[in-house]
């Protein structure tokens, strides 16, 4: 079953087509990677998804719900979360305070219960924390709840954008480089992340250069180049693609 499908995608800005009649499917439960050169239009693609941008044509179904065209907080509240390419943490807040602010999305306190501290709104307040340590826990940052989120090392802060966006208690989590700036340890740590948060019972979409990541993290593996799909398949099938090969490494001319 596709928990996400997306239906001949068209992006235009101005007269540069971004994304070209892309079609693939997101299954419940897989890890599924988005690969491509340099500006091949991935980030569009999943700024389509998440809301930043609205496709000229096409669908985006969501759980049978066409979402094309919705704002971005009633689609992180129907159950998809996303992290960014370039990180975006609120920097001088701690470590717990970034992951609370993702558990807003599911909150129903009000501004007076909030104001007069009711005893429904404490509870809640409770249960936000609670769930936004458990979040550090798993991605291993509990210990640092407290410090301020631009102390963290890079390779953390990429870890604080994943449990913020675990807190909103999404179903779909699409991960924007998620190891970027990371060494070699973090990534093998990261991996190993994404295995976890699989058997959590998440669906993850993400955009990786890291090859390595993508061959032992993905499930399948949708390929485009210059805004339009040009393979999808296993790992395996599209190390061996003749066409993305040439995608990622050009051909001679002489040939």
């Amino acid at each position: 079953m596709a928990l996400l499908r997306l239906k001949n995608l068209i992006k235009t800005f101005g007269g540069l087509t971004a994304v070209n009649n892309v079609s693939f499917d997101v299954e419940a439960g897989a890890v599924v990677g988005l690969i491509g050169p340099n500006g091949a239009g991935k980030t569009t693609v999943f700024n389509l998804i998440t809301g930043n941008y609205q496709p000229n044509t096409g669908e985006i179904i969501f759980d049978d719900r066409n979402i094309a065209g919705l704002r971005t907080h009633k689609i992180v509240a129907l159950g998809i979360a996303r992290t960014f390419q370039t990180i975006r943490l609120f920097h001088n807040l701690s470590v717990l305070e970034n992951v609370l602010a993702g558990c807003h999305v599911r909150m129903k306190s009000g501004v007076i219960s909030g104001m007069f501290h009711t005893p429904s709104q404490k509870t809640e307040e409770k249960q936000a924390i609670d769930r936004a340590m458990a979040e550090l826990e798993f991605v291993g940052l509990k210990h640092q709840a407290l410090q301020l989120s631009k102390n963290l090392s890079y390779g953390n802060q990429r870890l604080l954008e994943i449990a913020r966006a675990l807190a909103t208690m999404p179903r779909l989590l699409i991960l924007d480089e998620p190891a970027g700036g990371m060494n070699e340890q973090e990534t093998q740590a990261l991996i190993h992340l994404i295995s976890e948060m699989k058997n959590r019972g998440l669906t993850i979409l993400l955009i990786e250069h890291d090859m390595g990541l993508v061959m032992k993290a993905c499930d399948k593996l949708v390929v485009i180049e210059y805004g339009a799909k040009i393979a999808e398949g296993s790992p395996e099938e599209i190390k061996v693609n003749p066409r993305v090969i040439e995608a990622y490494l050009g051909v001679d001319e002489d040939e």
